[in-house]
């Protein structure tokens, strides 16, 4: 089977990494993989190094966070121009199945798919909270009759409406084992929190929590592992104040890192302070899996993926002096984290094991491309 996948970034965050981890299991079946994304950024050198075709696509570009009229209108204009550049590459790359990766390029695949009769599948990593968004994705699915994976409920939720129940599959992300040897730290307790820096992933509380605990535990040190991806000037002044907020206080600036696990094994505790959590976020599974206790704020879908004290702790409300209460009682009771490790990578090898995700999502995609090959409604 010959797949051509889309995104619409190629800026490495959550559903790129998630894209990244089915290239060897994609490769082991022997299908043949090629992917269009835009832009010039580490995802495409990712997929290259793994033997990856990679064609270009030309997106317009859009504000970042709540969309203008403007970005609109720029939409429209873009989508048949990209519409056609879909078609051709499926036509080039002699497509059984086109996998959209995101929802900006839903539409103009959904229209290249009806108009050639290929089958289609849409992975959905985030939830489309805004009603016109849901409504054009939602419409596009319809168009071309598309199958549908969501990361967790709280993602698929927006979509029942328009797709039948049937067609849609609720497969949960899945990380590989950790490698990484565990640090022996002889300082202070690290509690970190690694992500992309933007105003929903809570970097600001997760600073304002460390100022509360900074003057009692002296030795304790807070780490940021990310960056403003994306090229987002909203998340670039974001980052901004989150470096005014830290200004004195014991907080690390690790940047961008490509090795997690290598992060995860030098931490004590890693908080997940989303506001608004769009979907079920990786980190955590990778967590589980490094034995490394979490404590996150119950937004989107994690309370999906975590049980509260039992796999990890979640707090309400998402407020940084809930937080640090909750870290300060752990920090003072450490002893109450080992059964939480445990419970939570026994929960990792049952439920969120790479080996599982992969598996789900190409029986998915190999159910879609045999029903459409044999004429059968998909």
């Amino acid at each position: 089977m010959n797949v051509l996948f889309l995104d619409q970034f190629s800026d490495l965050g959550g559903a790129q990494q998630c894209l990244l981890d089915l290239v060897p299991a994609i490769q082991a079946s022997g299908w043949n993989m090629t992917c269009a994304v835009p832009g010039d950024g580490m995802l495409i050198r990712k997929l290259r190094d793994r033997g990856v075709p990679v064609h270009s696509l030309r997106l317009a570009p859009l504000t970042s966070g709540r969309k203008k009229l403007l970005d609109f209108w720029r939409f429209a204009f873009d989508a048949p121009r990209l519409a056609r550049r879909i078609s051709s590459l499926a036509a080039e790359t002699h497509a059984d199945l086109l996998y959209v990766n995101g929802p900006r390029v839903l539409p103009a695949a959904a229209w290249a798919a009806r108009k050639s009769g290929r089958p289609l599948v849409f992975h959905c990593h985030s939830h489309l909270g805004d009603a016109s968004a849901r409504k054009l994705a939602g419409r596009s699915l319809q168009l071309a009759s598309a199958r549908v994976i969501a990361c967790c409920r709280y993602v698929a939720r927006p979509l029942w409406p328009f797709i039948d129940p049937g067609r849609l599959h609720i497969i949960y992300n899945g990380v590989a084992a950790t490698g990484a040897e565990i640090v022996i730290k002889k300082s202070g307790p690290s509690i970190g929190l690694i992500g992309r820096i933007s105003p929903e992933k809570g970097q600001v509380e997760f600073v304002l929590a460390a100022q509360r605990l900074a003057g009692k535990y002296a030795r304790c040190q807070f780490i940021i592992c990310g960056a403003p991806l994306f090229s987002s000037p909203q998340a670039h002044r974001y980052f901004e104040r989150v470096r005014e907020v830290a200004a004195g206080l014991p907080v690390v600036f690790r940047g961008w890192q490509d090795d997690v696990n290598a992060v995860l094994s030098g931490l004590d505790v890693l908080v997940v302070p989303s506001l608004h959590e769009p979907g079920a976020p990786r980190i955590i599974l990778e967590a589980f899996a490094a034995r490394v206790p979490v404590v996150a704020f119950a937004s989107g879908g994690i309370p999906e993926i975590v049980i509260q004290n039992k796999t990890g702790f979640l707090i309400e409300p998402p407020e940084p002096q809930a937080l640090a209460a909750k870290l300060d009682a752990l920090l003072q009771a450490p002893g109450q984290l080992h059964d939480i490790v445990g419970h939570a990578y026994e929960t990792w090898k049952e439920k969120f094991t790479l080996e599982r995700y992969q598996r789900e999502v190409l029986a998915v995609m190999g159910l879609t491309q045999t029903l459409s090959a044999t004429g059968r409604s998909i």
